[in-house]
């Protein structure tokens, strides 16, 4: 047996011990748990992560916001399901009287022979070639403005640069007296062309397919005998479908509400697209011997946001994956 030698240090015990503040001299005593244990300083995370912070003030100013976006969509529904009568005479932001919402889609359509058909038509076209050319055009621009070198290329984005930021109703009216001078007025065209332009669309792309298309894929493609088309539309077109979806949308969204544009173009109502039908609609009470229509255009309104309510609801995966390129350091 072995005995203790004097002077040897104590073992080491698990019990906690106080401390005594230097400044003071008083006793601070250990902070224990229930148990008895010492207790830590900073509590270890929980299994699964940190506890989500929640901020009282946040989730108020989000609420807020909620209610600002979907109001005007709820004052919408809630109107397109009233009469012309009971429209005028009742709350705005809750239903009365009959519940005419198909009666009133109904007349939406058969108005003046199917005219909101015609301009719904009208804008399809648009959008399916106007949208998406200017999608396609941007991708090919946008792609080799990122993954070529030629002389010139700093002057090219400038100039794309300074096409983003001058907007699109100042170049209405000289676009106008061009088209004018073409004879292409009141046709799809005047409406087309200009739609096919998207100097942001073209910005987004250049700057997502640097990071999203790697050269040494393009370099591998080259190497086994790829040519620069199929390499394009075989490799980087599916890497660049992210960024396509998001510019593909933003065209949409704009050539959808485009109206100052056709308004000045367009002087027959054949061509007109929905925004600009639709007001006509609307000021027509205004006009001698003009019926008053209210009912059907608040109803036109709300049938004119289904498709783009869907097309964001489809595509929005793409569309959220598209915003986050580039934000984070590889």
């Amino acid at each position: 047996m072995t005995s203790v030698q004097q002077g040897a240090a104590p073992a080491p015990s698990n019990q906690p011990t106080d401390k005594i503040d230097a400044t003071t001299g008083r006793v601070r005593p250990a902070r224990r748990s229930s148990t008895g244990q010492r207790r830590p300083r900073f509590a270890k995370p929980q299994e699964g992560g940190f506890r989500k912070k929640r901020s009282v003030w946040l989730t108020v100013v989000m609420a807020v916001m909620l209610v600002y976006a979907l109001l005007p969509l709820f004052w919408l529904f809630v109107n397109s399901t009233k009469t012309q009568d009971v429209l005028f005479n009742s709350f705005g932001l809750w239903f009365s009287g009959d519940f005419s919402l198909f009666a009133n889609i109904g007349e939406t359509l058969a108005y003046h022979d199917g005219e909101f058909i015609r301009w719904f038509g009208n804008t399809v076209l648009y959008v399916v070639v106007g949208a998406g050319g200017a999608t396609f055009l941007a991708t090919l621009a946008g792609y080799g403005l990122a993954k070529y070198d030629f002389p010139g290329k700093k002057g090219v984005f400038a100039v794309v640069l300074g096409a983003v930021a001058v907007p699109g109703t100042a170049l209405a009216v000289p676009t106008f007296l061009m088209f004018s001078q073409l004879g292409l007025t009141n046709t799809p065209w005047a409406i087309i062309l200009p739609s096919l332009i998207s100097p942001f669309g073209l910005y987004l792309i250049w700057t997502y397919a640097i990071d999203s298309v790697p050269t040494e894929l393009l370099e591998a493609a080259r190497m086994d005998g790829a040519g620069e088309f199929r390499t394009f539309f075989t490799i980087s077109l599916k890497l660049l479908s992210p960024g396509l979806i998001t510019v593909l949308l933003f065209t949409m969204v704009a050539t959808w509400n485009n109206y100052f544009l056709p308004l000045i173009m367009l002087s027959e109502s054949t061509w007109y697209p929905l925004t600009v039908g639709l007001n006509q609609w609307n000021n027509q009470a205004s006009t001698a011997g003009g019926e008053a229509i209210y009912n059907l255009v608040i109803t036109g309104s709300f049938l004119t946001i289904i498709p783009i309510v869907i097309a964001f609801l489809f595509m929005q995966r793409y569309w959220q994956s598209g915003l986050a390129a580039g934000s984070v350091k590889q």
